[in-house]
């Protein structure tokens, strides 16, 4: 029975994940159902190996699921074949890493634009829309380069931008603010919730900190592969 209100743009359903290597068997997910509504910001929180990037990572179809459904925007996320579920996130959705996974060969403006140019758009309005996000997140003055000759949070922004470049209606956050410093993290997070209020992009934070956390509108709380509250 699946949820229909309208303004419900995350389901999942009876969500199971099922680790095995040879005899031993893992279940890192057990049972997940929950529903999000357009908008939020959710932060997904609890112990080390408790299933907290396994179930961002089911939920945004980076991997499989063994059994339940997942449905973004209304859409089943198990009815599309690979080729499709590439081209829906790209479509819908933005990915902010702890490690950032920047191109080190590329500079900031060159890292942004990418999304852009892969679904063929043209390289001016690829740079023009790069350089216009990169003075969103503060970094215009940076354009040019290189993530190697960037601070932490200089290469985070960075990374944001490059997430936000396809305006997703869905962002995905892995500890966003994993690698950086109190300070810069709390930047980082002022952005963030200033980018969802102002843009009603839906965030979902997978996160160990509790102040990053509580910034959020709902904390989702696991332990065991199970969401406890």
């Amino acid at each position: 029975m699946f949820i229909k209100d309208t303004d419900i743009i995350i389901e999942a359903h009876d969500l199971k994940k099922i680790y095995r290597n040879g005899q031993l068997r893992v279940d890192a997910l057990s049972n997940i159902n929950l529903a999000i509504k357009r908008g939020d910001m959710i932060a997904i929180m609890g112990p080390s190996g408790c299933g907290k990037t396994t179930l961002l990572n089911c939920l945004s179809g980076l991997d499989t699921i063994d059994e339940g459904d997942i449905l973004i925007q209304g859409a089943h996320l198990g009815e599309l074949s690979d080729q499709e579920r590439t081209a829906f996130r790209a479509r819908y959705m933005g990915f902010i890493f702890q490690d950032f996974n920047l191109l080190p060969v590329l500079s900031a403006v060159e890292n942004v634009e990418l999304p852009l140019l892969v679904s063929k758009v043209s390289a001016r309005q690829a740079r023009k829309r790069a350089l216009e996000m990169l003075s969103r997140v503060g970094l215009a003055d940076r354009a040019r380069h290189r993530p190697a000759e960037l601070s932490g949070g200089q290469r985070q922004r960075v990374t944001i931008a490059r997430a936000l470049i396809n305006d997703p209606t869905i962002v995905w956050a892995d500890e966003p603010t994993g690698n950086l410093d109190s300070e810069t993290a709390a930047e980082i997070m002022d952005l963030l919730c200033q980018l969802n209020q102002e843009n009603r992009q839906t965030f979902v934070i997978v996160t160990h900190a509790l102040e990053v956390g509580q910034r959020a509108h709902q904390i989702i709380t696991m332990r065991d592969g199970r969401i406890l509250a």
